[in-house]
């Protein structure tokens, strides 16, 4: 093949792929960012933003849902790719011409091959400072103060410590009309009722104050907790006509530093997740053996469990050895306490108990977080691999499903695409989960979904390599029918040139010789079969078997016949089958058990009796015909 050639379509496959893969990845890119809006909507409406920070926290999302966005993307567009060439009978063309599919593949294997790379190491220097600048953002507009919108004839609480009614409000001029201000930000018994005719709103130049200037009104202030003594003095009350009030209020944008969420590990790189995960580990095995060394320095009774050597290390308790009459009992002297005295001992002891639980508990809680920690950063540590493998996988996918399929466009393969993607995530997130909750080993858990499309993607390869039919319909239904019994027809074709015709006599003779085997092999076929007998025994499958082959042996003969209605009475032989139902079990203990588990053996036994009896009817069948053929040429001897 000159390398001329070669390199034309090289060059072709990639203006095929590069343009579709960009309009995937940005549609798909698309999608999962409208997907991040819809889940986090509640949190950035009604807050006043201005659209350069709204525009920099998408901008950071959508670099943040490329790990997600980039394997669907190259699934879908390799489909895509590969099925318009099939669709345009471009592939056929260059297998044709000697070209094989690897070959056909190979620009987009080593493009890919770079993706990947580019995809490794945009998880490790890219993706943790988007995703600081991501989170830091989200949660700086979780904490902004929402915009000051009262409505009319409602409470309007989302101002910390006060509730604001207002009964009517002049859109032109911004007066409110009949106010009501609950102030509670000192606690119920500290609080503040003002009541006003009309009202003016606004806020102060640095935005950190709600004022209110109000007009004709009366203020009613609870004294109940500085009056506690004096019961005739509950509340004090006063009349104005023109009151000033400012509420803490701050309506700024005030984001949060970078640094915190730079700690967290979706912030690190892989050297930095390493170090956490050693220090954290060191840190884990120190709480460890602290806490062994508390548990064996507790006392039980008054008595150190374990000796203590100077150095800190535990050795086992040596009990000392008293004298019989020196030994107390603890519950005689219990006796002989006053019942105060008894009770206070035994709720010191109680309460010792409480104490010395909740500690271990505290210490259990502040390990187990330690260990969460180490779980998270060696889980995000994983994650810098799994993108890059499955952008491969999903291209060893994609590309021989879409030559084997043949469609192109977006309909089939963007259903193709979203299923494979559906069950890779499924996939993915529940190894991430068990792996997060400490279920799995993490390796486990988050290569879980590699594991299982790897032999995927090797499969599809090769039947593609091979031009095996994975999609053929008739395939699938012809396994379906061997599976549940469905009975075939015969096809026998009359050839048109027959060169050493079968004598007539080797006709009648194969005929009798059919007969009489099918007949035998009839008599072992019972018409009904008992159920014990039927998971015990069965039926000879080996007689079944022979009958068969020599009915095959003999269509195939008699097709050499030169009368053309012994031809076509072949195709009233039936398709004999060894079909699984006539002897299910080969060995006695596995009949023994499904004999007993009733739910299972008695559907399996009425379909294999329904078998059963349409293989009596075939032998009867067989026979019949070969009668029927002996006759024919048999009278075509005599004329």
């Amino acid at each position: 093949m000159p390398m001329r050639i070669i390199k034309r379509l090289h060059v072709f496959i990639l203006q095929s792929f590069l343009p579709v893969f960009a309009m995937t990845f940005f549609i798909v890119l698309f999608i999962v960012l409208m997907q991040f809006l819809w889940k986090y909507i509640d949190d950035l409406v009604g807050k006043g933003l201005s659209m350069d920070v709204l525009g920099e926290l998408f901008f950071y999302a959508a670099v943040s849902m490329v790990p997600m966005a980039l394997p669907l993307a190259i699934l879908l567009a390799s489909l895509m790719t590969f099925g318009n060439l099939g669709e345009r009978f471009e592939l056929t063309a260059l297998k044709a011409s000697g070209i094989s599919l690897v070959r056909v593949m190979a620009p987009l294997i080593v493009l890919i091959s770079g993706v990947a790379v580019g995809a490794f190491f945009f998880q490790n220097d890219v993706l943790p400072k988007a995703q600081v600048k991501m989170w830091t953002l989200l949660f700086s507009m979780k904490q902004k103060s929402p915009e000051v919108e009262i409505p009319e004839g409602v409470f309007y609480d989302q101002i910390p410590g006060y509730n604001l009614f207002v009964h009517h409000k002049d859109q032109n001029t911004g007066m409110l009309y009949d106010v009501m201000i609950y102030d509670i930000s000192r606690g119920g018994d500290n609080s503040t009722i003002l009541l006003a005719d009309s009202a003016r709103m606004a806020f102060t130049k640095d935005s950190r104050y709600l004022y209110l200037h109000l007009m004709q009104g009366e203020q009613f202030e609870n004294l109940r907790e500085q009056q506690r003594m004096d019961r005739n003095v509950p509340f004090r009350r006063e009349n104005f006509l023109d009151k000033e009030v400012l509420i803490p209020f701050d309506a700024n944008f005030n984001r949060l530093d970078d640094e915190t969420m730079r700690r967290q590990y979706v912030g690190k790189n892989i050297a930095e997740l390493r170090q956490t995960i050693d220090s954290v580990g060191h840190r884990v095995d120190s709480m460890a053996e602290e806490n062994a060394k508390i548990i064996s320095r507790q006392k039980i009774g008054g008595i150190l469990r374990f000796e203590v050597n100077p150095d800190g290390d535990p050795k086992p308790y040596k009990p000392i050895k008293v004298a019989k009459e020196q030994v107390l009992n603890l519950d005689t002297l219990l006796e002989q306490l006053p019942a105060s005295d008894a009770r206070r001992v035994y709720d010191e002891a109680v309460r010792n108990v409480e104490n010395r639980k909740m500690n271990l508990e505290y210490r259990a809680m502040m390990l187990s977080e330690e260990k969460k920690s180490i779980r998270r950063h060696e889980i995000e540590l994983m994650k810098k691999f799994t993108l890059s493998v499955a952008c491969i996988i999903f291209f060893f996918i994609g590309a021989p499903l879409g030559a084997i399929i043949r469609k192109g466009g977006l309909g089939t393969p963007l259903v193709i695409s979203v299923l494979l993607f559906l069950f890779y995530y499924i996939i993915d997130n529940t190894g991430y989960k068990m792996a997060r909750d400490g279920h799995w080993s993490i390796w486990f858990g988050m290569w879980l979904s590699t594991m299982v499309l790897a032999p995927l993607g090797a499969y599809v390869t090769y039947k593609a390599m091979n031009d095996s039919a994975v999609f053929d319909k008739d395939a699938y239904l012809k396994l379906f029918g061997r599976l549940i019994g469905m009975r075939q027809s015969r096809q026998v074709e009359v050839k048109e040139v027959i060169i050493n015709e079968i004598p007539v006599p080797e006709v009648v003779e194969r005929m009798v010789a059919l007969k009489e085997a099918a007949q035998e092999c009839l008599k072992g076929v019972p018409r009904f079969e008992n159920y014990a007998r039927y998971w015990l025994q069965g039926i000879d499958t080996k007689s079944l078997g022979e009958v068969s082959a020599v009915l095959e042996s003999d269509v195939e003969a008699l097709r050499n016949c030169r009368n053309p209605m012994v031809v076509n009475k072949l195709m009233d032989f039936p398709v004999l089958r060894s079909l699984w139902v006539y002897k299910p079990s080969n060995r006695r203990w596995l009949g023994i058990a499904m004999m007993i588990i009733f739910p299972v053996g008695l559907p399996v036994w009425a379909i294999g009796i329904s078998a059963m009896r349409h293989l009596r009817h075939e032998l009867g069948s067989v026979a019949t015909v070969a009668t029927e053929i002996e006759k024919l040429i048999s009278g075509v001897k005599e004329e």
